[in-house]
C-alpha cells in the first residue's frame, strides 16, 4: 500500500554489527582504547583540578590541544602518536558532553532522572573509541577500514540504510568486538500498512503485558532462568586469585553469561515491540514508575522484564513506523475502575495487590489486567480525541493540541 507524500526530517539510528579483528588488530585495537581511555580520564581529571582549584573551566579545544597536540610532544604522552587523532579528539568531546549533561542536570533543563559527574573509565569495563568520516571506510569487499588499525572483517546481517557518519568500535566486557555506526534517515521511513485495531498495554510482573481481548504476553524471566549459572561463574570468579590470570578469564566468564542474559532479552523485546505494532494502528501505554518501582522488593524482577527499556523502544519505533503512541498518566486509576460503569470499586493499594479477580456494583466481574487494559486503551482514546496527545495525521506530521484531524487513530 503506498504513503501519501510528506515533509520528513532525518533521524539517526545505530546499527550494530559483529567484528572480526585478526590478532595484530586486536593489539591495535587494545592500545586505541588505552589511549582513548588515558585522553578521557585525563580531561577528567583537568576538570578536576580546575574546580578544586577555582581555576577557570577548560574548554574542549584548550584540552585537545593539552592533551593530546601538546602531549604527544612529551615523553610521558608520546605513545599517542601510535593511534589515529580522530578518537582522541572525539574522547575530549565525550568528556565535555558529560559534563554538560552533569551541569544541565543540577539545573533541571535536562529531561530524564538526574545524571553525576562523569567518572575515570577502567580498562576492564566496556572500551569504545568513535571515528568520523574521516576515519573510517567501508570497503566494496564488505570490510571496515579503520585509520592505523586496518580493514577488519565485519559480520553483515543487514544493509545499511544509508552512508554511515561515523562509526564506534566496541570492545564488550566480555570480549567482542562490535562496529556501531551511526546513520541518518527519514523519520517515519519504516511505515507500516495501516490495520483498523488498536490495544492498550497493562504492563506487569507476573505477566509481561495483557493486551487487548486479554491476551497475556508471558514474562520470560531471562535472568532468572540463568541465575543458576551466573552464580556458579560468579563463586568461580571470587576463588581466583585477584590480578591472576585465571581470574581474568573467570571475570570474562561472568561477563558472558550477563551478556547472553541481555542478549536473549533486547532480541525478545524487539521481537514484541514489532509484533504489538504490526498488528495494532494505536497503542495506549501506562506511564509507569519504573525507577520508584525497582526500589522496591521486586527490583530484581523488575530489572529482570525490563519495563522500562520495552516503552522506550515501543515509542520509538511506534514514531519510525507512523503509529500512534499514548502514554496515559501514571495516575490514572486503570486497577481500581471499572471499564462498564467507571465507579472507583477495583482493589487499592498494597492489600489489593493479590486480588486478580473482583466485583463490581452494578454487576460487571473483572479480571484485574483485562479491566486495566480496557481502561488504559478508553482513556488513550479519550486523550486522543481531546488532542492532548502528540500523534501523527493522515500525512504523517505531526498532531497537537488545536489541529483538526486528531480524533481517530491518525496515521
Amino acid at each position: 500500500m503506498s504513503h501519501p507524500s510528506r515533509s520528513l526530517r532525518p533521524v539517526q539510528l545505530r546499527y550494530r554489527f559483529r567484528l572480526y579483528p585478526t590478532a595484530p588488530q586486536r593489539s591495535a585495537l587494545a592500545r586505541l582504547f588505552g589511549c582513548v581511555r588515558v585522553v578521557y580520564n585525563d580531561a577528567v581529571a583537568a576538570r578536576k583540578r580546575a574546580h578544586e582549584t577555582g581555576e577557570p573551566y577548560p574548554t574542549g579545544s584548550l584540552l585537545q590541544r593539552q592533551l593530546i597536540t601538546e602531549a604527544k610532544r612529551t615523553e610521558r604522552r608520546a605513545w599517542l602518536t601510535e593511534v589515529s587523532n580522530i578518537p582522541l579528539q572525539q574522547a575530549v568531546r565525550d568528556c565535555d558532553r558529560a559534563y554538560r549533561n552533569f551541569f544541565d542536570s543540577l539545573k533541571g533543563t535536562r529531561a530524564g532522572a538526574r545524571t553525576g559527574p562523569p567518572r575515570f573509565k577502567r580498562r576492564s569495563n566496556r572500551q569504545a573509541a568513535r571515528f568520523t568520516r574521516n576515519g573510517f571506510v567501508l570497503r566494496d569487499t564488505g570490510r571496515l577500514y579503520l585509520a592505523k588499525i586496518g580493514e577488519i572483517r565485519v559480520a553483515w546481517s543487514r544493509e545499511l540504510p544509508a552512508e554511515p557518519s561515523s562509526v564506534t568500535i566496541v570492545k564488550t566486557a566480555a570480549g567482542r568486538y562490535f562496529a556501531s555506526f551511526v546513520v541518518a534517515v527519514d523519520d517515519g521511513a519504516e511505515l507500516l500498512d495501516p490495520v483498523d485495531q488498536e490495544t492498550g498495554i497493562d504492563l506487569g510482573l507476573k505477566d509481561f503485558a495483557v493486551l487487548r481481548g486479554g491476551r497475556a504476553v508471558e514474562n520470560p524471566r531471562f535472568f532468572r532462568a540463568m541465575e543458576r549459572r551466573l552464580k556458579k561463574a560468579q563463586r568461580t570468579l571470587a576463588r581466583k586469585q585477584k590480578g591472576s590470570r585465571n581470574a581474568e578469564k573467570a571475570r570474562i566468564a561472568v561477563a558472558r553469561v550477563h551478556e547472553a542474559i541481555g542478549n536473549r532479552r533486547d532480541d525478545w523485546l524487539h521481537k514484541q515491540v514489532i509484533g504489538i505494532l504490526r498488528e495494532n494502528q494505536a497503542v495506549y501505554v501506562e506511564d509507569l514508575p519504573v525507577h520508584g518501582l525497582a526500589r522496591g522488593r521486586a527490583a530484581k524482577s523488575v530489572f529482570d522484564a525490563a519495563l522500562g527499556r520495552f516503552l522506550v523502544l515501543l515509542e520509538s519505533k511506534a514514531r519510525r513506523t507512523g503509529r500512534t503512541f499514548v502514554r496515559v498518566d501514571r495516575w490514572f486509576p486503570s486497577t481500581q475502575l471499572c471499564s462498564a460503569c467507571g465507579a472507583l470499586t477495583g482493589p487499592r493499594g498494597q492489600a489489593g495487590l493479590p486480588v486478580r479477580r473482583w466485583a463490581c456494583g452494578c454487576g460487571a466481574v473483572h479480571d484485574r489486567d483485562r479491566n486495566a487494559e480496557a481502561n488504559i486503551r478508553n482513556e488513550g482514546r479519550r486523550l486522543v480525541a481531546a488532542r492532548h496527545a502528540e500523534t501523527r495525521n493522515a500525512s504523517g506530521g505531526p498532531v497537537r493540541p488545536g489541529v483538526p484531524g486528531a480524533a481517530r487513530n491518525p496515521r
